[in-house]
């Protein structure tokens, strides 16, 4: 379910799909939120042209702050179909604890299990405490390093967390001029495969 956006401001997406079109092999994955937006409260899921989407939508989350998730049931091909999820958790650590517990209770009530990778920024600047813990045994917390803020990175605050199905064969951060200038946190990644 989106939530109601009657009387919300309308916002032009950060990257314009006609740019992502014209010089990428990439595509926004189109969630029905808001016109001339790819996402919900900054929340993105991008994939390659080829990658089918077989569903998408927005979680329902508890929450004070213009803060939000996104899922996208993704066919990869050659029989890897996983479950993307795009996340941006609140500043209290109350909230966020809620939001993820919300987060998982939706997937965990999705008709079909799938291999899942949740992502973004957690705003949560305990190592291994806090929201992490709500992940539980079911999920992996990886740990790509210092990405906040781009100035002078200090705080692990954007995750990457893989359901067992999935196995991480590394992550980390990504610097660059230009990433240190698109955003105050640097972009984070993962190489995932199937679990064996």
């Amino acid at each position: 379910t989106v939530p109601d956006l009657r009387h919300r401001p309308s916002r032009a997406a950060a990257i314009p799909p006609l740019l992502l079109r014209d010089f990428s092999d990439y595509r926004a994955v189109e969630l029905d939120t808001r016109p001339d937006s790819i996402g919900w409260h900054g929340n993105a899921i991008i994939v390659r042209e080829h990658v089918v989407v077989e569903a998408t939508g927005a979680f329902d989350l508890p929450t004070l702050e213009p803060r939000g998730a996104v899922f996208a049931d993704c066919d990869f091909g050659g029989g890897r179909r996983w479950r993307i999820v795009a996340m941006h958790l609140d500043l209290s650590g109350i909230r966020r604890r809620q939001q993820v517990r919300a987060i998982l209770h939706q997937i965990a009530d999705k008709a079909e299990p799938l291999p899942t990778v949740l992502m973004g920024d957690l705003n949560e600047w305990s190592i291994h405490g806090g929201c992490l813990r709500e992940f539980g045994p079911d999920y992996r917390v990886l740990a790509p390093g210092r990405s906040f803020h781009t100035r002078r990175p200090v705080a692990q605050l954007d995750r990457i967390i893989v359901s067992h199905a999935l196995t991480a064969t590394g992550c980390g951060v990504h610097h660059s001029p230009m990433s240190a200038r698109a955003s105050d946190h640097l972009p984070v990644w993962a190489e995932l495969l199937p679990s064996s």
